[in-house]
């Protein structure tokens, strides 16, 4: 999760993260060179006395400035689509997991294995214990296995919603009425924090989602004890 005086993005804990991340960097050191050339050439043009009185016309200069900016424009729209067709791709999934956004909670289904469900509250702030969040911890974590395919199909209940965890690179609208999916492949352990980015109405208390990834032998015992 984010802390104090971070003003990068978080650290990733899946591969579709860290070619977000690689793309941002990307795009931002074009952003500076473009930023750099403009300021100087700016700047040279307060302090130069240069005139030329018969000047119409520089068809040489204004074929680069045309096609320089599309080519640059080009380095920025390949890396992007091929991300695009990233996050879209399904792969096999190992475990399916069903989010479904209310006034102001999420519910859970794990339909593979005799349909576990929950609700996962937030943890009000004088209930929190000492090591909790505030505004972030919740009663029900989710708990997925690391280093499996993940599906998550999110829908909602009442008004629009959005299951968002930064650090796995998701971002799922759930619209009532429709079923969307992506899915996600966690490459570690560790509890990843994430909210609705929706404003979903009026006292909207923030609907945090707190994802567990354990090993895949953990993950089947908490199965199993779940079913017993």
């Amino acid at each position: 999760m984010s802390t104090w005086a971070n003003l990068g993005l978080q650290d990733s804990a899946s591969p579709l993260m860290e070619q977000l991340i690689f793309f941002h960097d990307h795009a931002l050191l074009i952003l500076v060179m473009i930023t750099v050339l403009v300021g100087y050439l700016m700047f040279m043009l307060f302090f130069n006395n240069y005139v030329n009185r018969f000047l119409l016309h520089g068809q040489l200069i204004e074929m680069i400035w045309t096609i320089l900016p599309a080519i640059i424009l080009l380095f920025i729209a390949l890396p992007s689509l091929r991300l695009l067709y990233l996050l879209d791709e399904i792969n096999e999934p190992s475990v399916t997991l069903k989010s479904i956004g209310h006034q102001w909670y999420w519910s859970y289904e794990y339909s593979d294995f005799n349909n576990i469900e929950f609700d996962s509250y937030m943890i009000p702030t004088n209930e929190l214990t000492i090591d909790g969040f505030r505004l972030l911890d919740v009663d029900n974590r989710v708990i997925l296995p690391m280093n499996s395919q993940i599906r998550i199909l999110v829908t909602a209940a009442d008004v629009i919603h959005s299951w968002t965890v930064p650090a796995l690179g998701v971002k799922v609208d759930g619209t009532p009425g429709r079923l969307n999916q992506t899915n996600f492949f966690i490459n570690r352990p560790g509890l990843f924090y994430g909210q609705c980015s929706e404003i979903c109405g009026a006292n909207h208390s923030f609907m945090p989602i707190v994802i567990e990834s354990v090993p895949v032998n953990y993950f089947i015992k908490w199965i199993s004890s779940n079913n017993s």
